[in-house]
């Protein structure tokens, strides 16, 4: 990887923040312009306060900023669920990007996915001032491969999707390497891949399934890697200290799911979201 490039990527580090901003005038204006277009979507009317609610534990802005987006990039959001980043990232890219939004394909495995899907089509149709522009495609294993064309997209996004990779029904025993190969084809050459997931602090006791709904670091590092990706860098910005990772119904013990109902609401409330990691990759030259 060479300098220059290094030095983009990882410009959203608060450590090299300064050094950039005398050796890079323009990335630094970028940076500025993606920060205000940001903060508008943020504070769009458009969201809902339950959304907005649970910035404080997602930290949209800084993820988004770690990962590089610009206004004026082509973007792949993969398994958008019920769309709360798209909430951020469709008024972001609207007038000088593009979006493409990759759904579970023409037959989801599972109702919830279904459900979810008309959900997300009813929210684009709900606000067509912002949500005009977003091109749907698919995900779906095993045929259903192509989430934009090939070669076009600078930057890829995934939110809280590579531990369903490794879980049963989802799709094949390879699904998450079939993922990631239509990913690293959309990408254009020094494209990113942006990944955010549920955490599991220990690659040699994580559930080989992730039937808690967690995944290590290492994992998904060693599988993008194998894919041809580099690993241009990890965040901390979504850890959350107070997840212990041992709850009787995995992950979705914690808020926002809260799996219990009201057995022990208040202690999982006062945990949080759950513990995720952040990770940046690379399609080389």
């Amino acid at each position: 990887m060479n300098s220059n490039r290094r030095d983009l990527l990882q410009f959203a580090g608060a450590a090299v923040v300064v050094p950039l901003v005398a050796a890079h005038p323009m990335v630094y204006a970028q940076a500025v312009d993606v920060g205000r277009a940001l903060d508008a979507a943020l504070a769009g009317q458009h969201r809902s306060a339950a959304n907005k609610a649970r910035d404080r534990y997602r930290h949209p802005k800084e993820t988004l900023e770690f990962f590089g987006l610009r206004p004026d990039m082509t973007v792949v959001e993969i398994w958008p669920g019920g769309g709360w980043y798209t909430e951020i990232l469709a008024p972001v890219l609207r007038d000088r990007g593009k979006l493409y939004a990759a759904l579970y394909g023409s037959a989801p495995p599972f109702p919830y996915q279904a459900r979810e899907m008309e959900s997300f089509s009813a929210k684009l149709l709900s606000a067509p001032a912002i949500y005009d522009r977003v091109t749907i495609t698919a995900l779906g294993f095993a045929n259903e491969l192509e989430i934009a064309p090939p070669s076009s997209a600078d930057l890829v996004v995934t939110f809280r999707n590579v531990h369903n990779w490794f879980q049963e029904g989802y799709g094949p025993p390879n699904a998450a390497e079939l993922a990631l190969k239509a990913i690293f084809t959309a990408l254009k050459p020094n494209g990113v891949l942006g990944v955010v997931d549920h955490r599991w602090p220990d690659p040699a006791t994580e559930d080989p399934r992730s039937r808690n709904g967690y995944v290590s670091e290492q994992r998904i590092i060693a599988l993008a890697e194998a894919a041809g990706f580099e690993l241009a860098g990890r965040s901390d910005v979504n850890r959350n200290p107070l997840d212990t990772h041992d709850h009787p119904e995995g992950v979705w013990t914690l808020p926002p799911d809260l799996a219990l109902g009201e057995r022990d609401r208040d202690k999982y409330l006062a945990i949080g979201e759950s513990d995720r990691l952040t990770l940046k990759f690379v399609k080389p030259d």
